[in-house]
């Protein structure tokens, strides 16, 4: 596989064997059951390139083309049918049955940093966004929705500087953001029930929910990473995750993966009698590239 030559932000797998990667404005599709060839090549003002669009390219970064924005964070719905994507104000839509961008969610006056996408009783896409802005949306996507969607609710307060990270769990909605604190919102009710101001002492910039569990994990650009009881939303372990700012937390029912700045992957098992996390290894820059 060869990826985009430059620093890669985002990587998604859904079920029909489909792997996505972004990097600057690029989204690779790759389909794994092919030797890992690059099928599609999505660009974030909504064009498709058949192929790997970037392969001509031997340098090790990559400009931004005219016309598009650095891609922040992609999610796929529940079903892997539409591909949502970060960029700029707006968040686009993408049909996978197609490969086609169907329109976008709007109403951020910032960059939309991050999103998390669900889907409620009625089949609809529920999509939060987090903004450089402060504020997070909530917008209702049916499917075949075509051109601008405005969101259905805001929500109230909003923090006190941009929004880094979004998770669900259950009814519940985390929030970690540059003001170093994390909130807990009733998706129900679309009220905030808990906050933690000060939860680090740098950016909260990613979060992660831990499955038949009630544990929060966040990381935080000081490179360390915590424990929090979901439900008391009270700490419970903590501990220097990285040399540098934790970008990403991955979660599966046996251990947390851990992605930062220093180009490693870490392991971690976590011990729910006390909350401690122990770290197993990691895989850095040579073991990743192989």
């Amino acid at each position: 596989m060869s990826l985009i030559p430059t620093m890669l932000s985002s990587v998604i797998y859904n079920y029909t064997s489909l792997v996505f990667t972004v990097s600057t404005s690029y989204i690779k599709v790759w389909d794994i059951r092919d030797s890992a060839k690059c099928i599609r090549t999505l660009t974030s003002s909504g064009q498709v390139t058949l192929g790997d669009a970037c392969s001509a390219s031997t340098s090790r970064t990559v400009a931004i083309p005219s016309g598009e924005n650095q891609i922040n964070q992609i999610a796929l719905n529940p079903t892997g049918t539409f591909l949502y994507a970060a960029s700029g104000n707006a968040v686009r839509m993408w049909d996978l049955k197609r490969f086609q961008s169907t329109g976008k969610l709007t109403g951020h006056l910032g960059p939309v940093m991050c999103l998390t996408v669900d889907q409620i009783s009625n089949g609809q896409d529920l999509i939060i966004t987090g903004s450089k802005d402060h504020y997070i949306k909530m917008f209702d996507v049916t499917e075949g929705a075509l051109g601008t969607v405005s969101p259905t609710h805001n929500f109230e307060p909003p923090h006190y500087d941009g929004i880094e990270a979004l998770t669900i769990q259950g009814d519940n909605l985390f929030s970690g953001s540059r003001d170093n604190g994390i909130k807990k919102w009733d998706l129900t009710q679309k009220d905030l029930l808990q906050q933690v101001p000060n939860a680090h002492k740098d950016w909260v910039c990613a979060l992660g929910v831990v499955p038949d569990h009630p544990v929060l994990l966040s990381g935080c650009r000081g490179a360390f990473l915590k424990v929090w009881n979901m439900d008391t939303f009270m700490p419970v372990g903590e501990m220097k995750g990285h040399d540098s700012p934790i970008n990403a937390i991955c979660v599966n029912s046996t251990h947390i993966f851990t992605a930062a700045d220093d180009r490693t992957v870490r392991i971690w098992r976590l011990q729910f009698e006390d909350g401690q996390i122990s770290d197993t290894g990691d895989l850095g820059e040579d073991t990743a590239s192989n």
